[in-house]
């Protein structure tokens, strides 16, 4: 499969690493709406602020993806430096709220899967 964009799939060949690392940023992308849901409805003070927080940040980053970053074509594109960067931030806040979370140990292990996917998307292929 060939796209004529720089970027995360711009001419990429599709070997074994590259498939398996889509799948791994899939599985990254699932972790962060996840640990944002964990972190909300663990840090609210009562309910309704559970609700907003375990529920509205989630939404929150589901939404800056679809903007900037969504594989099948974002509604803005970034440069692509600009795209490295603001995935790394976003993906990045679901290692700061696992920690944030009390979950130390597994923010570390799923930000350096992060920076490990992110890394392998723009330099393979």
């Amino acid at each position: 499969m060939r796209i004529d964009r720089p970027g995360p799939v711009g001419q990429r060949q599709w070997t074994p690493l590259t498939a398996g690392n889509a799948g791994l940023a899939f599985g990254l992308e699932l972790a962060l709406l996840a640990s944002l849901c964990y972190w909300g409805f663990k840090t609210g003070p009562n309910l309704g602020l559970r609700l907003l927080l375990g529920l509205g940040a989630p939404a929150l980053a589901a939404a800056v993806w679809a903007l900037f970053l969504a594989a099948g074509g974002p509604t803005f594109r970034l440069p692509p430096a600009a795209e490295i960067v603001t995935k790394l931030v976003v993906l990045g806040t679901g290692a700061l709220a696992l920690h944030a979370a009390g979950r130390t140990t597994v923010a570390v292990v799923y930000g350096a899967l992060v920076v490990i996917s992110v890394t392998l998307e723009y330099t393979t292929g």
